[in-house]
């Protein structure tokens, strides 16, 4: 029986920093700086500060739903050929996009990338 796709003791805790860090920012951009009025509204005013900058690029990727889609894109390439950096793009894309409105495409990116632990791991060349 061949050996399947399991990330190492080293490898899941990469995967648990990216995961968590992910989550986190997604948690604080989404309550701390999208849904804040005292936020919203002097960016919305034109104000040109950092933060209104990245309120914008994460308001512009979520409405295209580029979050979903990388986390999707992420786990059909890991399930094609199982890596772990592929394993945890898709961890952290999936993580900012179930906070950010792209829950549909990366709850399945997270179902593909748990089914894509169920894969042969590849041979080692």
């Amino acid at each position: 029986m061949p050996r399947l796709f399991l990330p190492t003791a080293r490898q899941t805790n990469v995967l648990l920093i990216v995961g968590f860090l992910s989550l986190g920012y997604a948690l604080y951009l989404r309550y701390m700086v999208i849904e804040q009025s005292s936020v919203s509204l002097p960016c919305e005013a034109g104000l040109g500060t950092w933060l209104c900058l990245t309120r914008r690029v994460v308001i512009t990727l979520f409405g295209h739903s580029v979050f979903g889609i990388a986390a999707v894109a992420a786990a059909v390439l890991n399930l094609i050929r199982p890596a772990w950096l592929l394993l945890a793009l898709g961890v952290g894309a999936a993580g900012f996009g179930i906070v950010l409105y792209n829950v549909g495409l990366s709850a399945l990116a997270v179902a593909l990338l748990m089914l894509s632990l169920a894969r042969p791991a590849p041979a080692v060349d």
